[in-house]
């Protein structure tokens, strides 16, 4: 690379960069997205204090019992589980709805408020922007998962006593091997978001209405959610993005059992590059009016 080429590049590069600062932040600013967090933090609260209850009547824990996870049988045990609990309790609906509304609105929402087209006159240009909404969201999934299982371990801590973590293979761990696991399964769920998110930003690049493009979002997961469960369609099930979201429990078992976990992380990535791609391929073509 020539000097004139680096001189070139270093600039748009930290404007990019400063470009997605901003967006992060402005983001996680917005009252709309710290009342998803809220939202979010609650859910293992209510989870957790649900579970206490039931135990203190002299009630089971739930389980393959109970109707619940498998692992929910675990919490009154060790509170650590309840953060594999909580996830996935806020898996298939409330992390990737609040993904759905964050996505949806990336676009249509600049564009409703009549800013997308001042972003433009920027020298990053729109796949840059694009890229920078959609890294965004990604923050949005981690930051959510994360908020999700601190504030299960939090409540965990409290309600429940701490320990050995008995995996579901029947192998027990430490308390600190247990928390590794706690976090990899995290960072399996903000990936198990990548293909919503990507679906979020394609539909948000449709529209000029965020309000449309997050219903529309949410609508669709909902669809896809319910067409997951049916029977008489198992031949396609495998093709939908939920499909294998719940593998994040074979990360409690020793041997970890990867295949499931294989197929949802590369699931994610078609619908990611897939839908991506047709985000790109609207949004560098669009005439912005807004």
């Amino acid at each position: 690379m020539s000097r004139a080429e680096a001189a070139v590049r270093t600039p748009r590069l930290l404007w990019s960069l400063g470009l997605l600062r901003s967006e992060i932040v402005t983001t996680f600013r917005r009252w709309r997205t710290l009342a998803l967090l809220a939202v979010l933090a609650g859910v293992p609260v209510l989870v957790g204090i649900a579970v206490r209850i039931e135990t203190g009547d002299g009630g089971g824990g739930g389980g393959p019992g109970g109707g619940g996870p498998a692992f929910l049988s675990q919490v009154t045990h060790n509170g650590l589980f309840l953060v594999f609990t909580s996830l996935a309790v806020t898996l298939p609906f409330f992390l990737p709805m609040s993904i759905g509304v964050i996505a949806g609105d990336s676009l249509a929402g600049e564009a409703h408020g009549g800013t997308l087209r001042y972003l433009l006159v920027a020298p990053a240009g729109r796949t840059r922007l694009l890229l920078v909404k959609y890294a965004t969201v990604l923050t949005f999934c981690l930051v959510g998962t994360l908020v999700v299982a601190l504030s299960a371990l939090a409540t965990g801590a409290l309600l429940f006593p701490l320990g050995e973590v008995t995996l579901l293979s029947g192998t027990s761990i430490s308390f600190g091997q247990g928390l590794l696991r706690a976090l990899a399964i995290a960072v399996a769920v903000a990936l198990s978001l990548i293909g919503v998110a990507a679906i979020g930003l394609f539909i948000s690049a449709l529209t000029t209405s965020g309000i449309a493009a997050m219903a529309t979002t949410v609508g669709l997961l909902i669809t896809v959610q319910i067409l997951d469960t049916l029977p008489q369609l198992h031949a396609i099930q495998p093709y939908l993005f939920p499909h294998y979201w719940l593998s994040f429990a074979d990360l409690l078992r020793e041997p970890v059992y990867w295949d499931q976990l294989q197929k949802n992380l590369g699931l994610q990535a078609l619908y990611a590059l897939v839908f991506g791609s047709a985000a790109w391929a609207r949004f560098t073509t669009r005439d912005i009016t807004g």
